[in-house]
């Protein structure tokens, strides 16, 4: 059972290694860093090309390594390095964390954006899809630094998100064990936004006000019933962020610089992998934390 990060030194690498640290120091696990180096294809090739290219994809691998180590200096978690070479960095990432008993892929954020934002890029986009444990992405420009003393709390609260279905009360349940796994103070939220393009100009935002505070009253009552069926202990803070987009909904309630956001799965994923509907991909994007996006979890989990 380890954590595996997916790293690249100049790809949201550093803020990939912070957060799998984290992960690794909170679930009392090594984490292993994997580096996808270019593979060469099997059409024959003059023999000086074959060499080079070889050359080039070890000199990756190495140079990878040698910044995660230096990075990850001082540490307590064990750490493993491996440089493995791949034509496709999800689909050999996925190969890893079956490999290797993975419980969670942590990947950085793809580049451009401002920082403390998560940027989905196409490797993670396809993890999204395929993983077959939790992903965690880590916003632009890093997180925090490993602390010198183990014994302190990696994060400060989890933070669930919650939408009104059989799913994603699933979800709740699964962040409410896993916080109480880590003993982290959980918080469950709920956000809502207001389409702009939902009624005619003559109409006016009233009618759309009035229906986004409708939904928050359905919110809170959605929210009180998890309480109510046991998912969550009485006691567990419950929030709503409204909007007219979803910087603003997510914005509206508060955020710790030490949290983590959880994500559920859309239930029209695969079973047992990873797939996320547009809010999800909004409210990820939005979001100025961590996130961990967990697999979909059927009925029977």
């Amino acid at each position: 059972m380890t954590v595996v990060v997916g790293y690249l030194p100049h790809r949201g690498g550093p803020g990939a290694l912070d957060l799998g640290l984290r992960l690794a120091r909170a679930r009392g696990e090594p984490m292993l860093v994997v580096t996808v180096v270019p593979r060469q294809w099997s059409t024959p090739s003059p023999a000086k090309v074959d060499a080079e290219f070889g050359e080039y994809a070890r000199r990756v691998g190495e140079e990878a390594t040698a910044a995660a180590r230096a990075h990850l200096a001082g540490t307590t978690v064990p750490v493993g390095h491996r440089a493995v070479p791949g034509r496709s960095v999800a689909s050999t990432l996925v190969d890893v964390v079956q490999d290797a008993g993975g419980t969670v892929l942590v990947v950085g954020s793809a580049a451009g954006g401002p920082d403390g934002r998560i940027g989905l890029g196409t490797t993670a986009q396809k993890l999204l899809h395929a993983a077959p444990v939790g992903v965690a992405l880590a916003p632009r420009g890093g997180g925090s630094p490993d602390s010198p003393d183990p014994g302190d709390a990696p994060f400060g609260r989890l933070t669930v998100a919650f939408s009104d279905s059989d799913s994603s009360v699933r979800t709740v349940a699964a962040a409410a064990d896993l916080a109480a796994r880590l003993g982290t103070p959980l918080r469950v939220a709920s956000f809502g936004v207001r389409n702009a393009t939902m009624y005619p100009p003559e109409v006016g935002l009233h009618a759309e006000d009035s229906i986004l505070e409708s939904w928050a009253d359905q919110a809170a009552e959605a929210q009180h019933r998890l309480v109510a069926d046991g998912t969550v202990d009485d006691g567990v803070p419950c929030v709503i962020g409204t909007g007219t987009g979803w910087d603003e909904a997510v914005a509206a309630v508060d955020w710790r610089p030490d949290e983590l956001l959880v994500v559920g799965s859309s239930d029209s994923g695969p079973l047992a992998r990873v797939f996320l509907g547009s809010r999800a991909s909004r409210l990820i994007r939005a979001a100025p934390v961590p996130v961990l996006v967990l697999p979909h979890l059927s009925s029977r989990s």
